[in-house]
């Protein structure tokens, strides 16, 4: 018996013999490609041409020509990689060793050979940016679309009356969340050392391109243990903590002085393009790190609380588990299990001023307005309220002042917003969103689109395989039919009742 279930679960109960073969694709094992599995199901569902047309379309004008890999391979690698949430390395490593993903990307056969190195794939995420992913992102919401209109005419082909275009359909629900980088979290102190620091290597560099016989002072070993004091202890108190800031300014303070005089002793500047914006965000953070001081507040605008991520910022969100998080904001559209990003945003914003944008990029999509639209209660002020009503389109919120029990029949319940939640639930655990490893601003960008196309790919693949189910049900229906009525033809030519099989009639 241990062994009959071991094989019953290799083999899976719905595939029949005949359909394990996948021609078009050499395979050196024994058995075949299932023709069910997810990347094979998804590989016959993309318009891959259509995609690489996209890709080439934002191909850089100064490159010499174009380059060696296939766009499907890249497109393809991206996909594979937010899916499975892997890092850029593992993700190679996954393509060479899986027969599937190989088919995924367009292999015309298995081979165990990497597909390309693993640090190319920065260049694919700045090529492939937030417009592209959402130009993307729109030909799979016309995929679905087609294959809803195949839908309604299996399901209703008696149906001759040619009907006027809807002006208000379906239902739009919206909400923001914060998606944050994968950075410590920022203290004052730890940034004016990390500031401290990175001076003084810059001052390293600068020194060793003038000509002076003795190199300046930094005082670099006693900062560092005025650093190590109070950031070891287990609690530190206010004082002590205002203290060690003052310190670290003082020591910054300096060696920003070193570097101006240095620059005066020299006649080129030896720092390269990411060492001289080190030096322009060390200032900037002085400047601010040095004005709360002053003033003994704890905000400032545009606040860095990365000199390795200058343009991550603090996205204040209330919530239980964590107040503050660091990173970007975007605000998301939810129609029919299909998400798109609205609005991104590196500095936090006022979710309830995008709706009316959310409303019009809907109609540029669908065609039509929606008919009715769920938001949270942010959303859900007065001018937003004015400009559905004129639009006619249903707002499920919370009327104001004190509503009828009409009015209170009409906002939304708690389960109805529970979609849009379920996907930034999603996209967090499964695809990684709440931790976006990347560390440049267009590379962060790409990688949280990516992860909204693959959660409509997900989608698409439901929505496709509900199709092909439906689509062999009435397959099924019309052959029974059809068999019925060879079967009752036959009966009528040559079956010919006997003697005791009349009855008497009278």
């Amino acid at each position: 018996m241990q062994n009959t279930r071991k094989k019953r679960a290799h083999t899976p109960a719905y595939v029949s013999p005949k359909q394990l073969v996948i021609e078009g694709f050499e395979s050196p094992f024994e058995r075949k490609l299932n023709p069910n599995n997810r990347w094979v199901v998804l590989a016959n569902i993309l318009p891959w041409d259509e995609l690489s047309s996209l890709y080439w379309k934002y191909f850089p004008e100064k490159s010499m020509g174009r380059p060696t890999l296939n766009p499907r391979i890249v497109l393809g690698s991206l996909i594979i990689k937010h899916i499975c949430d892997l890092d850029d390395r593992e993700t190679v490593d996954q393509i060479s060793e899986n027969i599937y993903m190989q088919y995924f990307l367009g292999y015309s056969s298995f081979n165990d050979a990497a597909p390309f190195d693993a640090s190319l794939f920065v260049e694919f995420r700045k090529r492939l940016g937030l417009e592209q992913i959402n130009a993307i992102n729109e030909r799979i919401l016309q995929i679905k679309m087609d294959i809803e209109n195949k839908k309604d005419k299996v399901q209703d082909d008696k149906k001759d009356k040619v009907e006027d275009p809807p002006t208000h359909k379906g239902s739009l629900i919206v909400d923001a969340t914060a998606c944050p980088q994968d950075i410590a979290y920022p203290t004052d102190l730890d940034l004016l050392n990390e500031s401290r620091e990175k001076s003084e290597q810059l001052i390293d560099v600068i020194y060793d391109s003038c000509e002076l016989k003795r190199k300046p002072r930094t005082y670099r070993e006693k900062a560092r243990k005025d650093y190590l004091k109070t950031a070891q202890k287990k609690n530190k108190t206010r004082k002590e903590i205002r203290q060690a800031i003052k310190k670290q300014l003082n020591y910054l303070k300096r060696n920003l002085a070193t570097i101006d005089k240095l620059f005066k002793l020299i006649k080129i500047n030896p720092l390269d393009k990411r060492q001289y914006k080190y030096l322009l965000v060390i200032h900037s953070v002085y400047e601010q790190q040095q004005e709360m001081f002053n003033e003994n507040k704890h905000s400032v605008d545009n606040r860095i609380v990365s000199i390795h991520q200058p343009h991550v910022r603090p996205i204040v969100r209330g919530k239980a588990k964590d107040k503050v998080e660091f990173g970007s904001k975007i605000n998301v559209a939810l129609v029919d299990g299909f998400s798109f990003i609205d609005d991104f945003s590196w500095e936090a914003f006022n979710e309830g001023q995008r709706l009316q944008d959310s409303i019009k990029k809907y109609q540029q999509r669908y065609g039509y307005l929606p008919e009715e639209v769920l938001a949270d209660k942010i959303y859900c002020n007065r001018d937003n309220r004015a400009y559905l009503k004129e639009l006619n389109i249903k707002l499920k919120a919370k009327p104001l002042g004190r509503p009828s029990k009409v009015a209170l029949s009409n906002q939304v319940s708690p389960g109805e917003r529970n979609p849009i939640e379920g996907k930034f639930g999603q996209a967090k655990t499964g695809y990684g969103l709440d931790r976006i490893k990347a560390r440049l601003s267009q590379t962060s960008e790409s990688w949280i689109a990516s992860i909204i196309l693959v959660l409509n790919l997900i989608n698409l693949t439901q929505v496709a395989l509900l199709w092909t189910e439906l689509v062999q049900q009435v397959i099924a229906f019309f052959e029974s039919r059809i068999n019925n009525i060879i079967l009752r033809f036959i009966q009528s030519v040559f079956y010919k009742p006997k003697f005791y099989e009349i009855k008497n009639v009278g």
